[in-house]
C-alpha cells in the first residue's frame, strides 16, 4: 500500500462513521437498541461478504492461523461491545455528543498501543491526545 493511501481512507472512514451516528439516531427511535445494532451487523456481514466473494478473497479464510484468529474474535467482540453501547447512547443522548465521546477512542488507542504495542508516545501525540479531550469536552458540553 502506499505511503499516502491511509489518508483518502481514513477520511472515508470518518464520513461514514458520521452517517452512522446520524442514520442510526434515526433508525432507533421505535428500535431497542441491541436489535437495532444486531440488524445493523447482520447488514455489515452480508456487505463485507459480498465484498470478500467478489474480489476474490474468501479463499484466504483457511489461511487465518488460530493465534491471529483468536485475536481477531476479540476485535470482533469488543466491537460489538462499543456499537451496543454506541447505540444506547444515541438512543437518549444527542448524536453530536454520543460521536465526539466516541472518538476519545483515538486517545485510548495512544495510550493502549504504548502499552500493548509498544508504539512510542511523543510529546506531539500526547499533547493533541489532550487537545482532543479538550475538544471534545467542549463539543459535548456545547
Amino acid at each position: 500500500m502506499q505511503s499516502w493511501l491511509w489518508l483518502p481512507l481514513a477520511f472515508g472512514s470518518a464520513f461514514f462513521a458520521a452517517l452512522v451516528a446520524v442514520f442510526g439516531k434515526i433508525g432507533i427511535t421505535k428500535t431497542d437498541t441491541t436489535l437495532a445494532t444486531m440488524v445493523r451487523a447482520a447488514f455489515m456481514f452480508l456487505l463485507l461478504l459480498g465484498v470478500t466473494v467478489a474480489t476474490g478473497k474468501l479463499s484466504g479464510l483457511n489461511d487465518i492461523g488460530r493465534r491471529e484468529l483468536g485475536w481477531i474474535a476479540l476485535a470482533g467482540l469488543a466491537g460489538a461491545l462499543s456499537w451496543i453501547c454506541y447505540f444506547a447512547a444515541l438512543r437518549v443522548g444527542k448524536a453530536t455528543n454520543v460521536a465526539v465521546i466516541d472518538r476519545l477512542s483515538v486517545v485510548l488507542v495512544i495510550a493502549l498501543a504504548a502499552l500493548f504495542l509498544g508504539e512510542k508516545v511523543t510529546l506531539k501525540s500526547a499533547l493533541g491526545g489532550a487537545m482532543m479531550v479538550a475538544g471534545a469536552v467542549l463539543v459535548a458540553l456545547a
